[in-house]
């Protein structure tokens, strides 16, 4: 093995001309070295020095002849410290999830990943933004719980396995918590979601089976591909981060591993660069924001004063600043303890109950925790449909989180970061014991997808742009075409109308109050009458027509959704 001349960039290791080059940034008046491995030894066997006046800049830099990826690894010695190449593309490490926190040198060592995948003519999907339904998980605890039944449990082939799953339920995208190598322990706690500082370039040995993180990444991805479904990876950078080193990562993993999008924190990152990069102008770059979620947990549990908000949720289109609607995400309350949980129960993370938001918008129905009083479990139910309804009847696009379908339940603790264990693992015994929720999700996505007026990829105007008689989009009272302004009100109806082959009309009316209330519905085109296809009440629909045409009765804290058709046709999704 030999050292000759190298290049300064890219940083990392990097195969040119045939040898290995290495590059990593040095403060000056610091020692560098290259330290070689046998693939599995803990000791070097080849020191390359890296001296500063060979260098340029702060970058040390030198290339190797005779360096063969599979049967050596490497690190560098800055100082007197053994350290990981910040570059590192692919990580080497024995232990297991959250064990041994603090390795003695030599024992996490990077590796240069195998670069002859067969991607099998594999494309990024480029689903457009309006049509997507997401699902947010955590690779580990999406399947980690024993009663996920797959047979790699807590791995990117556990998440293959539930590919099925994900179909049949309609979404067309995952977004994952970080999948890359990071600190299992910060402090004196566990850091279960991986956010802080990491080997932002380097997929998780740790969410594979065999070792070979990068290749089972890969896999995973060309399967949901397969399947019509997008990843999208949560990328938290710290605060610290190079701007540079930001937007490189996105771009190595967009090139290399195929991923269709990023979640980022518009405050640590550039925002304005990375949306104007032109590699990145394909793939979708979204920042979370809570507003969506504040907005609907208030309306929904009945607050008042929130009509002119619940309009302004209802009609924004994320396109426009790369934000998702969303009600629940991993950090707060999940939806069944929105609704079954007035305080955040967070004692079991040992800090005393003071981490995680304080203000969740959230309404216990009655009683705190679970219940076996019929009143509430049925109030619970239907406020988990409208919840659903809420998010999935909106323009902008939603977000599911992973287990919210089924009834899945964290026992009240809204910042479950420090959990690695039942309490933040889907339990996937809710799937069967919530068959009914999980359907009814399932039909929401199918409504919504039959429905375009619902998910525009333009912004809806409150005109009557495709010439059907009424505007693109109205809102409505009690009374028809009396947008309720007053305070007090906690009731909306909102009409879309879109004229092609067949017009499409819909009218849903939102009713938050405790009190039933009736809505006056606006006068369709001849021919047409409206149909009843959705009751968040729990009301059986029949796939007949309303009997009364000119006015509905909305039981209280309830959803219904009207499609107008000609009479010879079934509104469809009836059941």
């Amino acid at each position: 093995m030999k050292k000759v001349e190298g290049y300064p960039q890219p940083l990392g290791a990097t195969r040119i001309d045939g040898k290995m080059n290495f590059a990593v940034s040095v403060p000056s008046g610091k020692r560098c070295e290259l330290l070689l491995y046998r693939t599995g030894r803990t000791e070097p066997v080849h020191i390359f020095e890296m001296p500063e006046k060979e260098g340029m800049g702060e970058v040390r830099f030198l290339a190797v002849e005779g360096f063969l990826p599979e049967k050596y690894e490497y690190n560098f010695r800055i100082g007197q410290r053994v350290c990981v190449d910040p570059y590192v593309r692919e990580v080497f490490r024995t232990r297991k999830f959250g064990e041994n926190p603090n390795p003695q040198e030599h024992q996490i060592r990077g590796r240069v990943p195998d670069d002859t995948y067969d991607w099998e003519h594999d494309r990024h999907l480029r689903i457009p933004l309006h049509d997507v339904v997401a699902y947010s998980l955590h690779v580990r605890g999406f399947t980690k719980h024993t009663s996920s039944k797959v047979k790699h449990k807590g791995t990117f082939q556990g998440v293959v396995e539930k590919l099925p799953y994900l179909k049949e339920l309609g979404v067309n995208q995952i977004q994952c918590m970080p999948v890359y190598e990071f600190q299992e322990v910060a402090g004196n706690r566990p850091n279960y979601w991986g956010y802080g500082t990491g080997y932002y370039f380097a997929p998780k040995p740790a969410y594979s089976v065999t070792g070979q993180a990068c290749r089972e990444l890969k896999d995973m991805v060309k399967a949901c591909h397969r399947e019509g479904i997008e990843v999208v990876l949560e990328m938290p950078f710290t605060v610290d981060i190079l701007p540079q080193k930001a937007i490189e990562c996105l771009k190595y993993y967009m090139l290399e591993y195929h991923i269709d999008g990023f979640v980022v924190n518009p405050y640590n990152v550039p925002w304005d660069s990375i949306k104007q990069d032109p590699l990145l102008k394909g793939v979708k770059i979204f920042q979370k924001d809570d507003g969506f979620q504040n907005v609907m947990r208030r309306f929904l549990k009945g607050d008042e004063g929130m009509i002119h908000d619940v309009i302004w949720a209802l009609r924004h289109n994320t396109v426009e600043d790369g934000k998702f609607n969303y009600i629940t995400s991993h950090t707060g309350f999940t939806m069944n303890d929105l609704v079954s949980y007035e305080a955040k129960h967070n004692e079991e993370n040992g800090e005393h109950n003071q981490d995680g938001p304080n203000y969740n918008y959230s309404w216990n129905c009655g009683a705190e925790g679970p219940s076996r009083k019929r009143a509430v479990m049925e109030l619970r139910k239907k406020q988990v449909r409208n919840a659903f309804f809420l998010l999935l009847s909106a323009q902008g696009m939603p977000c599911i989180l992973a287990g919210d379908e089924f009834g899945n339940t964290q026992k009240g603790n809204n910042n479950v970061y420090c959990q690695d264990n039942e309490t933040s693992w889907l339990n996937w015994n809710k799937w069967k014991a919530n068959e009914p929720l999980y359907q009814y999700v399932r039909k929401l996505i199918e409504l919504r997808k039959a429905h375009p007026v619902l998910h525009k990829e333009e912004p809806l105007l409150g005109v009557d742009k495709t010439a059907c008689g009424m505007p693109d989009i109205s809102y409505h009272g009690e009374d028809a075409w009396q947008t309720p302004g007053e305070v007090y009100s906690r009731q909306l109806g909102v009409l879309y109308c879109e004229a092609g082959e067949k017009t499409d009309a819909c009218f849903i009316a939102y009713n938050m109050h405790w009190l039933k209330h009736s809505f006056a519905l606006p006068t369709l085109a001849k021919n047409q009458k409206w149909y009843r296809v959705l009751d968040t009440s729990g009301m059986e629909i029949s796939g007949e027509p309303e009997e009364n045409q000119k006015c509905i009765r909305l039981a209280e804290r309830s959803i219904v959704f009207l499609c107008g058709k000609q009479e010879t046709e079934r509104a469809g999704l009836s059941r």
